[in-house]
């Protein structure tokens, strides 16, 4: 892309794992990129590794409706539109706590990240696509392979990301008549520092605790870019990545 082809995107969850990693994929190929997260210092980190390439980077809550409107906001005033939203931010909760021993507060923050983040951002990029011209652009969910089947003590996880894929196929739905397009991509152990323990051992369905295949992020990164890239005539309506011989399948 050159300069004034260059595409405008918004990634939520930018400062680390998948979120970093498709910040730079899209930055190091020609993207301008508002990078978004709750600290600014890893925002910057996550700049510094594509040096030279258009970004910003905003201190954002996805839960906080204020901090949503404040992020799209500052990504049209630097760039002046949207093309892309990679709505990623989100929190495994505390890991491996009973259903009924899990507190209404952890409960009620994976919710507030996961759900209402996302649609808080989904929200606020569909308004902006409509509105702008030419008019259009696309969001891309990360949903998780637990939109498909859960793993043990993962209550609150696994319900939001059912839900996620309930909000995919609804915005797919009413973003037609503006050209918005909204997929998902399902990602199944790429390998960054939330998911570290998953190569030591985790819980199995089956009470056991085994050590799971991981697969290089990098893979994850260049999936979300070939969506990105589409022409929005063109949709990827689901899409999972995993590491090949992961639990998922037979899962349970």
């Amino acid at each position: 892309m050159t300069d004034t082809q260059s595409k405008i995107a918004v990634v939520t969850g930018a400062g680390s794992g998948i979120g970093r990693a498709v910040a730079v994929e899209l930055l190091r190929t020609g993207w301008s990129v508002a990078l978004a997260g709750r600290r600014v210092e890893t925002l910057e980190e996550t700049a510094a590794l594509a040096p030279g390439a258009p970004s910003i980077a905003v201190r954002t809550d996805v839960a906080r409706p204020e901090d949503v409107a404040a992020l799209f906001g500052a990504t049209v005033d630097r760039f002046g539109r949207l093309d892309l939203l990679f709505n990623n931010a989100g929190t495994f909760g505390p890991g491996g706590v009973p259903v009924e021993e899990l507190p209404y507060d952890a409960w009620r923050h994976v919710v507030d990240t996961n759900l209402n983040g996302a649609f808080l951002c989904a929200q606020t990029a569909y308004r902006t696509m409509k509105e702008q011209t030419p008019q259009g652009g696309r969001i891309i969910n990360n949903g998780s392979i637990s939109a498909h089947a859960p793993r043990p003590h993962s209550v609150a996880y696994t319900a939001t990301k059912h839900a996620l894929t309930g909000l995919t196929k609804s915005l797919s739905l009413d973003g037609r008549p503006y050209r918005i397009a909204v997929g998902q991509i399902d990602i199944g152990n790429a390998a960054t520092e939330m998911t570290r323990r998953m190569s030591t051992g985790v819980l199995q369905a089956n009470g056991e605790t085994a050590p799971e295949p991981m697969m290089d992020v990098a893979e994850v990164a260049r999936t979300v870019r070939h969506m990105a890239e589409l022409p929005l005539e063109a949709n990827v309506q689901f899409a999972t990545v995993l590491a090949t011989a992961m639990p998922y399948i037979g899962r349970g």
